[in-house]
């Protein structure tokens, strides 16, 4: 039997719809899911510029439905996180432990999703704007703790890919001084990242009042108001190293703005780290006077994720109290075309800092 899902289809124009999509039953080492719900990510909105038909959405928690065979250790009704890097487990990125950036990606095959009787692709594998997903055993992580579906949820992609890029990445160390340019959704979980490593003065950047008071919340000890006109944020630099004393010890882009790609370095000090979270893909010209001297440039994927050891702790930090996801979730809204409109909106303008999709 085939499963119908309601799904986010993105069309090759850029726009989007909900409609139905066919599911097939769950093969060797396959799960079906039904989604309780699913994160808007900034990367969602980007991928509707390139011009592809696919069901949305790489941020999803649930609920087990039914296993493939070969799959023993879930159950239907088992409560799980899905995870967008998903892992082979025995190519030679996997093998060193570096899953985020596997060489062989598990994929479940493009004709088991289907849209109005043709194969569909699914975002980043798992396609979590939906009602059902069918995804690789791998993709999954049980849920162990008491954590309403949303919150899991944006554990996916944002509160990895900046808690991971801190913890995992950058290994902040206890004491350091941190900067964060940018405090959306990513950002905000940069700060938890450095509180949670014992940062001694972690100082969030971004051009919207709001945003920075909200980092405040998230354990900011100071913050700086970024004006749109400060070219490559090096006035931001000098208040920096005027609240410092010195260059930061680490720095981390958040902004997803191509033009901002090199201005972590410029907040750095001699020998400090930068790390560029936002994943900017396109030429951007950088001054190398920046790189001076012994600073380190990194573009971690995902914040280095090992999906089976890292969101276990990650539960186990919400668990105790130490990690705030429920004062992430801005707002929640329905799984329809005008529901990811208004998340978007609320996106673009800088409202609130993370918006989930209830189906």
């Amino acid at each position: 039997m085939t499963t119908t899902a309601r799904a986010i289809v993105a069309a090759s124009d850029g726009t989007f719809t909900l409609d139905d999509i066919l599911l097939a039953d769950p093969g060797p080492g396959e799960v079906l899911v039904e989604i309780r719900a699913s994160g808007v990510c900034h990367t969602d909105l980007d991928l509707l510029k390139r011009g592809f038909v696919h069901v949305m959405g790489h941020e999803g928690a649930g609920l087990v439905v039914a296993c493939g065979a070969g799959v023993s250790d879930l159950a239907p009704g088992d409560r799980v996180l899905l995870n967008w890097a998903i892992p082979c487990g025995s190519c030679v990125q996997c093998r060193r432990g570096a899953e985020n950036i596997c060489e062989s990606r598990v994929r479940v095959a493009r004709e088991k999703r289907t849209w109005r009787g043709e194969p569909i692709a699914a975002s980043f594998g798992i396609a979590t704007m939906a009602s059902h997903t069918l995804v690789p055993r791998q993709a999954l992580v049980r849920i162990e703790v008491e954590i309403p579906f949303p919150a899991a949820a944006i554990l996916g992609c944002g509160v990895m890919t900046g808690f991971g890029s801190v913890v995992n990445a950058a290994r902040v160390t206890p004491g350091s001084t941190v900067v964060v340019l940018g405090t959306g959704g990513v950002g905000l979980s940069c700060i938890q990242g450095a509180v949670h490593a014992g940062a001694a003065m972690i100082v969030a950047v971004d051009i919207n009042p709001g945003r920075l008071a909200l980092a405040q919340r998230f354990g900011a000890t100071h913050t700086v108001l970024a004006g749109r006109d400060d070219a490559g944020l090096l006035g931001v630099a000098r208040e920096v190293r005027r609240l410092i004393g010195r260059g930061a010890d680490y720095a981390f882009e958040c902004t997803a703005v191509p033009a901002l790609g090199a201005a972590p370095l410029a907040m750095v000090d001699n020998g400090g780290v930068a790390i560029a979270v936002s994943g900017i893909e396109e030429v951007v010209p950088i001054d190398m006077q920046l790189f001076e001297f012994d600073k380190l440039y990194m573009t971690p994927l995902y914040g280095q994720c090992r999906p089976q050891v890292d969101f276990p702790k990650l539960l186990e930090l919400y668990r105790q109290k130490r990690l705030k996801l429920d004062e992430l979730v801005t707002r929640t809204h329905p799984l329809t075309a005008a529901g990811l409109r208004e998340a978007f909106d609320a996106m673009r303008s800088g409202t609130g800092a993370k918006s989930v999709l209830i189906p």
